[in-house]
């Protein structure tokens, strides 16, 4: 078992932290409803993500769906990128919105603002724009904001995989009308499950928080609600990591320096990062050269017990389930989702299992058999 190296490893708090913790939540009996631990780590996470109001949630896709839903979206158009984690189309389809999907700028892998921009003109009737900062890198936030802004559009943000990134000098979640970030265990930073929703007003915010405890307060109902609140036990465990969160990024930030220096000059290539953003190393993605070379890669490294994870495949405009004409051509995404692979990257991998992993790829690549 200790030789085999997964994509990632979930971090863990120290126990005498934790159990603190949870000594803290045994003397109170207040499990759920918004208690001392999930208010604690909201205002910690406020502080640590440069966010002025930030609501805790159950888990990541939950909080897109009350963005969404808060934001007036249910049942409409929206735009989005066709490359990412399949939770970010499951919340617009629960959500009973029609999915319009713009295809990705080919070195960043983010949704392409020039094609936003034609897509918008061609389908006016859009009501919201679902870009996803994938693996944590940018989109042209810019661009993005003065379109949406121009055509009158709702821009929500999916940073499931931004925690902690910072744009231009501030916050990434401080973009768009509304971002969102997900906590799963996988996560940099995680509350075992969990995730949260940005807003940037008093009343969106107000808005959210009913909407996440089933739309009342007291007997007073005033929205269509949904249970999405955080357990305490969960925000425990927020609380108790989130201290080493920078140590984290810091550790990670050494494997990628330690990959980039093996993988120089190899056959692959990565995707563009902006200048202006400081990066949470939340992932170590390459690109082969096609499919073919790819799933060989994939299975000569499974044979050592390296594993790793093609994210994200397939793209999403390919999904089976989809109505046929949801199902438009994004070349780009899915020539990307074809040929990306995701290497094993969490804070406490060793130098000699990086100098492993890039040996043992370096070698799947060089045999043609």
């Amino acid at each position: 078992m200790e030789n085999k190296l997964y994509v990632t490893k979930s971090r863990l708090p120290d126990k005498e932290v934790f159990f603190r913790r949870l000594e803290e939540i045994f003397q109170t009996a207040w499990i759920t409803n918004h208690g001392c631990h999930v208010k604690n780590l909201e205002m910690s996470l406020c502080d640590y993500l440069d966010v002025d109001e930030l609501l805790l949630c159950n888990n990541g896709t939950t909080a897109l769906m009350l963005a969404l839903q808060c934001a007036g979206l249910a049942g409409k158009k929206i735009a989005v990128t066709p490359y990412t984690y399949v939770a970010t189309l499951s919340a617009i389809l629960w959500m009973g919105c029609t999915p319009v999907f713009v295809d990705v700028d080919p070195e960043t892998m983010c949704l392409s603002p020039e094609k936003l921009r034609k897509c918008l003109q061609d389908s006016p009737d859009i009501a919201g724009v679902l870009p996803v900062h994938v693996y944590g890198l940018a989109c042209d936030v810019e661009a993005l904001d003065a379109i949406c802004r121009e055509k009158g559009t709702t821009l929500i943000y999916d940073a499931a995989q931004a925690f902690g990134c910072r744009y231009a000098g501030k916050g990434l979640l401080n973009y768009g009308d509304y971002s969102i970030c997900s906590f799963h265990a996988t996560k940099l930073f995680h509350t075992a499950e969990g995730g949260c929703v940005v807003s940037h007003s008093a009343a969106a915010h107000q808005t959210l928080a009913r909407a996440r405890a089933f739309g009342h307060e007291g007997d007073t109902h005033y929205c269509l609600g949904i249970n999405a609140k955080m357990s305490e036990l969960h925000a425990a465990m927020g609380l108790s990591l989130l201290p080493g969160t920078e140590e984290e990024i810091d550790r990670r930030k050494h494997v990628h320096a330690s990959y980039d220096a093996l993988l120089a000059g190899v056959n692959l290539a990565f995707p563009k990062r902006s200048s202006k953003l400081d990066w949470n190393y939340a992932y170590y993605p390459v690109l082969l050269p096609d499919e073919n070379i790819l799933l060989r890669v994939q299975d000569a490294l499974a044979a050592q017990d390296i594993y790793t994870r093609r994210y994200f495949y397939p793209a999403l405009n390919t999904l089976p389930y989809l109505k046929a004409e949801w199902q438009v051509s994004c070349p780009v995404a899915e020539n990307l989702a074809s040929r990306a692979l995701c290497l094993p990257l969490y804070g406490d991998l060793e130098e000699k299992q990086i100098a492993r992993i890039a040996a043992s790829l370096c070698k799947a690549l060089a045999d043609p058999s």
